[in-house]
């Protein structure tokens, strides 16, 4: 089955959103949704996610889920707004609970913070299946960018995350904590082991040097042939060195420390003190 896939490119942080369609019904589900920030007044917006809304209610369509492929590091997560206006159920990997635990660390959530994804409808593991309408979605655990990362496999379209980006962009980063660049390698082979026909969907894009446009939908055969980092006859030792030393060379994303204290919640915002008030914390050299 081939579903209607319809991306929403967010400019401030390079995030594409998708709708997910039963090409037989009005069934959806909506991958990797965005809210505003702006982390200099710390004020968010809902106009991304408002897009996505009126698209799906101009298009008569039920939403079903709202999927995350991880817990994102450069975005909010609009999942709850979403589903206060829309419906469906937000799901996640069951890993969840391990960067819950890391980061309940990081950011001294204490005991009050339940590290048990709770805070999500359905805790996916790898091999499950579920359906969206008349399709069918399974499930691949395809760590290596965090413990979480998972890949939907929709009717003959595969939803990556950060995992893999376009041919001439690569792979994503390994050096947040529980990364690894050796988990990575084997998770894209993971994908790259699906039928070459399958259109490959990622959650960022960038410009690679020399291209003018953004992009987000390639193949799985064109993946195996043009990826600049696993494409070809790329080895697992000469990968995992170079994934090292270039991410050794990177800054953390600008949006990492509210987006993390938001998205390991499934969306939510920290409670509110006795005022009504909410606050995210920096971690002083925590990160």
């Amino acid at each position: 089955m081939t579903p209607k896939v319809t991306g929403f490119f967010d400019d401030a942080t390079n995030t594409i959103s998708y709708v997910v369609q039963d090409p037989q019904g009005s069934a959806c589900a909506i991958v990797d949704s965005v809210l505003d920030f702006d982390y200099s007044s710390g004020r968010t917006d809902t106009k991304s996610a408002d897009a996505v809304i009126a698209f799906v209610k101009e298009n008569g369509l039920e939403v079903q889920w709202l999927l995350e492929s991880h817990v994102h590091a450069d975005h909010l997560s609009a999942a709850p707004y979403l589903q206060e206006a829309l419906g469906g159920k937000i799901g996640i990997g069951d890993r969840i609970q391990v960067v819950q635990d890391t980061f309940g660390k990081v950011f001294n959530e204490g005991t009050e913070f339940q590290r048990d994804g709770s805070q999500f409808d359905k805790l996916f593991v790898e091999g499950d299946s579920f359906h969206i309408g008349q399709m069918r979605a399974d499930v691949l655990h395809t760590p290596g960018h965090t413990p979480a990362c998972l890949t939907y496999v929709i009717g003959d379209a595969a939803f990556v995350g950060d995992t893999l980006f376009m041919p001439d962009f690569g792979t994503a980063r390994c050096d947040f904590p529980g990364g690894s660049s050796e988990l990575l390698y084997d998770s894209v082979q993971k994908i790259l082991a699906l039928p070459d026909e399958t259109r490959i969907f990622v959650g960022h894009d960038y410009k690679a040097p020399g291209r003018d446009d953004y992009a987000w939908e390639t193949t799985v055969g064109e993946q195996k042939a043009k990826n600049v980092h696993v494409g070809g006859d790329a080895t697992k030792d000469s990968f995992v060195e170079m994934r090292n030393a270039r991410d050794a060379t990177l800054a953390m994303p600008k949006l990492i420390i509210p987006s993390l204290q938001v998205n390991m919640r499934a969306g939510q915002m920290p409670p509110a003190d006795e005022d009504g008030k909410v606050f995210l914390k920096v971690p002083v050299n925590g990160l």
